[in-house]
């Protein structure tokens, strides 16, 4: 995979599991640094206005967020940025809307960089404090615009309480000017914590913050630390965590107690740890519904047993390779007590409950809880809390108690508290965690497990020498490197790749293959990596084995699939141990009683056959498995039919001896009652198993059908012929696709003096638009005719029975571009486009084999009319058809080798389209300012014209708005050639004659008129004395709406519209004989006008005076019913 490192570019990672590159970026500093202080500096401007002030925070908001992986970069810009928005907030002129969005940027920063680093930048001097409070006390809790003001003002106040001087020292004279006592400052800190500690929102979260630094003062912790402590377990034994409201108090006080057992020393708090922990006894939140609040409750059960146990670091622990100074702190060795041993258990047995919790949050704080405790144990004990682990990895025990066990040994690994005496215990539970899969209904569980398995792996390699290891690593090594190539789940498979051990065999080759990114891709793993991998004797049978035993009964088809594409590609890596043993253990799997186990083991035989074929030790072990045809009928036929089909057609490219043999009878059957029972199928199978069906006749006919070397066996040639022959006439639409892709796979040999029989009856499955639920079939017909002309070749004086010829080319063709004009639309859309690629991909197909081998028998008018249905599908509305239409277009023209001869235009085509051109027919900017030129090429004009009608008289506003453009722009330039302008119309009347009952023409024809009209396209006519031209053109267009009214509904209110604004035209000639037409047209058609006014409307009619002709003209539109026209300015094309 290529990996792009830049030093500032963007982020990139996994696009699902399809066929990319994927691109990361390393950023290698704070790129933006400019861009951001500008941004700091224009808040006094911004802020007044939510216009300008949320394109300025949302920006702020993408710049920091391109660094949420690597934060750091901004630690040497993190102090004047903070600096800057802080001399707003400070500044006593700042209005209150520029100091909440000032602290709403620090707030994007203090997320991006996390609170912690981020607090301690705060100005934290004696001159802060009385700020800070009163700019906290004038927030309002329940404003939800400025929660973060109040946020990073907790955090603010937070640092502040870090000053070393007595707290009472700031209060100075409490009574105020009027007499009235002053609040101590140590009291308003209290109040504001409490009061933060029970609202909604991330301010709770800072409040629990503030009350860890400032109750741990040596000041406060006199005064108040057992009044506050008193009103957290008040709280806790009076809330109800069933309640919403209570459930937030809850929340506050948990966060708070346990930042306070973190922060505060251990002698001031031992005395209070007893009383604390009966309340959360009391209390059973591990049975909470709210999985935060059991979260908390773990957290603060660690804490509490943290203080029962002293600081010290255990002197049988293993030497930890990489240990920080964060990770242990040495402060004394000392004996504890028996007493504070028998607590700590008690709160061990917390932890390891906490390890079988159903959320991830509360396994993962329980199992870091049971690291931390553990390093205060003595060595019996914490054997003890090992073993405990251990016994999570029971079967009885559900994924999420091996999830919380592998979590735990992870956390005992990386801390040294897992003796290497341990590991023969231990790494049998790991391998096993590392495929651990239990299916649940249409699922499975158990990536989670694998996860953190991989992380297990990765402390292992980090906590022990490799002496340590080295009884291990070859386990550990092929159960890593399965769980990275294999493993369904790509988050799996990547963490597998980036937790190996340093002294895998061969590590270096392999992470280098098998890196992070490269095993993204699922397809690549199986196919490719897991080949490379099973190069090296250490791994290939631990690969094979896995893929046999646990992917090949997958419960997800994709896996089982590709797991037998795996195992024909590991075939050369070990062919005897396949054929010996692999497939003596398929062989019961595929007649066995699991469904996926007996579809994956078949599947699993044809691949190891045919690669053992290849490696000319074809296996004759099959000889009984054939008897098993008749499974794949009942339950789990769509998965056996498919699957016994490719075993046919593996066995039979295998070459296996059964000519003449009765299996071959019983494989037929199989493949003649699956194509007879297609419509029994679900609609998201049939098409894999028509897949497999036309692979596996198209094989077997070829081993086993041949009389002699290129002779088919004329008896069952007949036989297979008449068969796929009479399908095609079926009343079911799957029989009949069914069997035009029969028809089209069957060998040379098969359909050799057949040919003529054969295309004539596809040739009639195409003819059938009127049958719109055929479509499918009509699509597979044009597709067999197709294959079956390629296969039976190219002969000018030939037979017609036995190759294409100049006797039945035209027929072929003939059938091939009616195919073309297939429009079915059904509920599913316009269903003929099916038809209509088919046929494109059929006539290139056809043409280029005719090209190469007997041009002489393509007649000019074959290559027009093909040439010219390509020019309007790809002027059509669809991108995908547009852009498979326009391409194929494009091969035939600059195709050489062979030239298509007799192509109209040439060479104004290849000036139109260069062969250096590349051109996106998917992009409507693209392709139509190309088109709209072929309509200056005779041949090319009416059919290109009507496929622009259908874009530019359509509803996708793209498609619309670009298809437009170009046919303006093209009617634009030859605005001053009047037979130019001429020819278009009467090619604009010859589609709308021969289109009149088409609505897919006629309403987007309308729609196109009107945009040609609005935009004064023929302007030229109404300035030059040509009336004879004029009257030519624009009669005919009053003749056509006339024709139109017929229509009801909105075609008729449009047709009305543009003959009533045909009466006010400048040009008498044009006035006259659109009055004349409306005349004759409410004669015709007495339901378009009430008849009381009918003579009225007729005598208006009849009114030629210029200066009544608009009033007139408006009389008759509130008559009709019409809008009245309005005017409007020209538009300049």
């Amino acid at each position: 995979m290529a990996l792009s490192e830049t030093e500032n570019g963007c982020s990139g990672g996994e696009v699902g599991d399809s066929d990319v590159i994927v691109k990361t970026c390393v950023l290698g500093g704070f790129a933006e640094s400019d861009e951001t202080r500008a941004l700091i500096s224009s808040l006094p401007e911004v802020h007044r206005d939510m216009v300008t002030s949320e394109p300025a925070t949302q920006r702020f908001l993408v710049i920091m967020n391109r660094y949420q992986e690597q934060p750091h970069l901004l630690d040497p810009h993190l102090e004047w940025m903070l600096n800057m928005i802080l001399n707003f907030v400070r500044s006593e002129s700042s209005p209150p809307s520029l100091v909440h969005l000032g602290f709403k940027f620090l707030y994007i920063i203090c997320k991006v960089r996390g609170y912690k680093i981020f607090m301690q930048l705060f100005p934290h001097e004696v001159a802060d404090v009385q700020p800070v409070l009163d700019l906290l006390t004038r927030q309002d809790p329940k404003d939800s615009e400025t929660w973060e003001t109040r946020y990073m003002l907790l955090l603010w106040l937070s640092m502040t309480c870090l000053i070393p001087f007595d707290l009472s020292r700031l209060d100075g004279h409490l009574e105020s000017g009027g007499g009235k006592a002053r609040e101590p400052i140590m009291d308003q800190i209290l109040a504001i914590a409490k009061s933060y500690l029970v609202v909604r929102g991330s301010s709770r979260n800072a409040a629990s913050v503030l009350v860890s630094k400032f109750m741990t003062r040596p000041d406060v912790k006199q005064k108040h630390l057992a009044d506050f402590l008193d009103w957290s377990l008040t709280t806790i034994s009076q809330t109800n965590d069933q309640l919403l409201r209570d459930i937030v108090v809850l929340d506050g006080a948990l966060q708070s107690l346990a930042k306070v057992f973190k922060h505060g020393k251990r002698d001031d708090l031992l005395q209070y740890a007893p009383t604390v922990l009966q309340c959360l006894e009391q209390k059973h939140l591990s049975e909470s519904s709210e999985a935060m609040l059991r979260k908390l409750g773990v957290k603060l059960i660690q804490r509490l047993g943290l203080n029962f146990l002293k600081p010290r670091l255990a002197t049988w622990r293993s030497d930890v390779r990489c240990i920080t100074i964060q990770s242990y702190v040495i402060v004394y060795y000392c004996r504890t007590c028996a007493r504070d041993i028998k607590l700590a258990c008690s709160f061990t047995e917390h932890l390891l409950v906490g390890l079988k919790d159903k959320e991830t949050i509360v396994r993962w704080s329980a199992a870091k809880g049971i690291g931390r405790v553990t390093g205060r144990l003595p060595k019996d004990l914490a054997d003890e809390v090992v073993g405990s682990v251990m016994d999570c990895f029971s079967f009885q025990e559900t994924d999420n108690a091996w999830h919380g066990g592998c979590l735990a040994l992870a956390e005992l690994g990386r801390r040294g508290l897992l003796l290497p005496s341990r590991l023969t215990d231990v790494v049998p539970l790991i391998i096993k965690s590392l495929t651990y899969e239990e299916k649940r209904g249409a699922c499975s569980v158990g990536s989670n497990v694998r996860d953190a398995a991989c992380y297990v792996c990765w402390s292992f390699a980090r906590a022990y020498e490799p002496k340590e290891l080295e009884p291990f690593v070859n386990q550990i090594a092929s159960a890593l490197l399965i769980t990275a190539v294999f493993d369904r789940n790509v988050n799996c498979r990547r963490a597998a790749s980036v937790s190996s051990l340093g002294t895998f065999p061969h590590g270096i080759d392999i992470l280098t293959a098998a890196d992070y990114y490269a095993v993204g891709n699922l397809s690549n793993c199986y196919l490719n990596i897991s080949v490379y991998i099973a190069s090296f004797p250490e791994y290939t049978k631990a690969m094979i084995d896995h893929l046999i035993s646990m992917k090949i009964n997958h419960w997800h088809s994709v896996i089982r699939e590709l797991a037998t594409k795996a195992l024909h590609n590991l075939t050369p890596q070990a062919p005897d141990y396949m054929a010996t043993t692999v497939l003596s253990q398929l062989l019961p799997m595929a007649v066995g009683i699991d469904l996926h186990g007996r579809h994956g083991a078949i599947l699993a035989c044809a691949e190891i056959t045919h690669a053992l074929y290849k490696l000319e030790k074809c296996t004759h072990c099959f000889a009984f498995i054939v008897r098993f045809c008749l499974l794949c009928r009942g339950f789990g036929g769509e998965l056996m039919r498919p699957a016994m089909c490719g075993l046919i057609e593996k066995l039979s490219l295998s070459k296996m001896p059964f000519k003449n043999e009765p299996v071959i009878a019983g494989w037929q059957w199989l493949i003649d009652d699956t194509i007879k029972t297609l419509h029994l199928i679900s609609s998201g199978a049939k098409d894999g198993i028509i897949a497999a069906v036309v692979s596996a006749l198209s094989a077997l006919c070829e081993e086993y059908y041949q009389a002699q070397a290129g002779q088919a066996d004329s008896q069952i040639q007949d036989v297979l012929v008449s068969q796929y022959i009479e399908g095609l006439q079926s009343p079911q639409m799957l029989i009949r696709s069914g069997s035009a892709l029969a028809l089209g796979c069957l060998p040379r040999f098969m359909i050799h003096s057949k040919l003529k029989q054969v295309c004539l009856n596809s040739q009639m499955c195409t003819v059938s638009q009127k049958e719109g639920s055929f479509t499918e079939a009509r699509r597979d017909a044009v597709k067999a005719i197709a294959q079956v002309c390629t296969k039976a070749g190219v002969c000018a004086n030939g037979s017609p029975d036995s190759a294409l010829c100049s006797e039945n080319v035209a027929d072929v063709y003939g059938t091939l571009l009616q195919s073309m004009n297939d429009y079915t639309k059904d509920s599913r859309g316009d269903v003929g486009a099916w038809v209509r690629e088919a046929a494109a991909t059929s006539l290139m197909d056809v043409t280029v084999l005719v090209a190469s081998s007997a041009p002489e028998i393509l007649s000019p008018d074959l290559v027009k009319c093909m040439m010219c249905c390509l020019a309007q599908q790809a002027a059509e509305k669809i991108d995908r058809y547009r852009a498979h239409a326009g391409n194929i277009f494009l091969h035939l023209l600059h195709s050489t080798e062979p030239a298509v001869p007799h192509i109209p235009h040439r060479e104004e085509l290849l000036s139109i389209f260069p062969t250096t051109t590349s051109l996106n027919w998917n992009a409507p900017s693209e392709a139509f300012q190309h088109i709209t030129q072929l309509l200056r090429l005779p041949h090319y004009q009416y059919h290109t014209l009507l496929g622009l009608t259908v874009s530019v008289g359509g509803i996708t506003e793209s498609t619309v708005h670009f298809s437009s453009q170009s046919l303006f722009d093209y009617l634009k330039g030859i605005q001053n050639n009047c037979a130019a302008l001429l020819q278009f119309g009467d090619t604009l009347l010859s589609i709308f004659r021969d289109n009149l009952r088409n609505d897919r023409v006629v309403i987007p024809f309308l729609n196109m008129l009107n945009q040609m009209l609005a935009n004064s396209c023929f302007e030229i006519f109404t300035t030059q004395e040509k009336a004879q031209d004029v009257l030519s053109l624009f009669s005919k267009s009053s003749v056509l709406f006339c024709g139109l009214i017929q229509f009801q509904g909105e075609v008729r209110k449009k047709v009305l519209s543009q003959l009533l604004m045909l009466l006010c035209h400048p040009f008498p000639m044009i006035r006259k004989t659109t009055a004349s037409q409306m005349y004759e047209m409410l004669l015709t058609y007495d339901d378009v006008i009430d008849p009381v006014v009918l003579d009225d409307v007729m005598t208006l009619l009849s009114d030629s005076d210029m200066e009544t002709v608009r009033a007139n003209r408006n009389q008759i539109c509130d008559w009709l019913g019409v809008p009245r026209p309005q005017i409007v300015g020209k538009v300049t094309i």
